[in-house]
């Protein structure tokens, strides 16, 4: 993907997360990866709406420095850990969606629920403890709550989800509220039952070994 196609993909993204309700006015952000060193996030105070692709700003996630006067979003550190740390993530979505913002407040982890949870976000969603926004507390949590998942918790906070491009990260945040959703609505139903850890996990990895291959050959 070159510079110019990352800054549309950003910046449609951000309008369509706007758009289906998972962001509202400035709150969230979202970026790619663009190659070994650099990302393309979303700008700092901007609403959606009014977003262009120049107004994405190019990070080098290695050393946290940025091109031009528009500032990334406060967050922007939480995405470029995520990108030294996860080498299978090229784009990264943290929301305040609805549901998976109110399970989060609760702090309760999302047990694999339903199938199609299991197979995109992993065999679980953990909640990163809270932290104050914007500080190392908040990345160090949220990175260790994604480890062997697509998809983290944030205390208080909202969500962050992960993929192999813009498409798969974006779907992951669909699942994501969807599977929180069903999590809280089954709670009035007497509790959630799960699938076993076991079995999720081998869904999850089926998915990833099939969706891999199938991109494979369809480049």
């Amino acid at each position: 993907m070159t510079e110019k196609e990352a800054r549309i993909a950003v910046c449609d993204a951000g309008k369509k997360l706007l758009d289906e309700g998972l962001v509202a006015r400035t709150w969230g952000n979202v970026s790619i990866r663009l190659n070994k060193t650099d990302m393309i996030i979303t700008p700092s105070g901007r609403p959606y709406e009014e977003l262009e692709p120049e107004d994405m700003v190019r990070v080098n996630y290695l050393t946290n420095k940025y091109e031009g006067n528009v500032k990334p979003s406060s967050e922007y550190k939480l995405h470029t850990e995520i990108y030294k740390t996860r080498k299978d993530a090229n784009s990264v979505i943290h929301t305040h969606q609805m549901n998976a913002s109110t399970v989060a407040t609760a702090r309760r982890e999302i047990p694999p629920i339903l199938d199609d949870q299991a197979q995109l976000l992993g065999p679980s969603v953990r909640v990163a403890p809270y932290a104050l926004p914007n500080t190392k507390k908040i990345v160090k949590g949220t990175v260790k709550a994604l480890k062997g998942r697509n998809a983290a918790l944030m205390a208080n906070h909202g969500a962050v989800c992960i993929g192999r491009d813009i498409e798969e990260v974006f779907v992951c945040c669909q699942v994501l509220e969807k599977s929180a959703k069903a999590f809280i609505e089954a709670e009035f139903l007497g509790g959630a039952k799960s699938i076993s850890k076991f079995e999720a996990w081998i869904m999850h990895k089926y998915y990833l070994m099939k969706y891999s291959k199938e991109a494979n050959k369809n480049k």
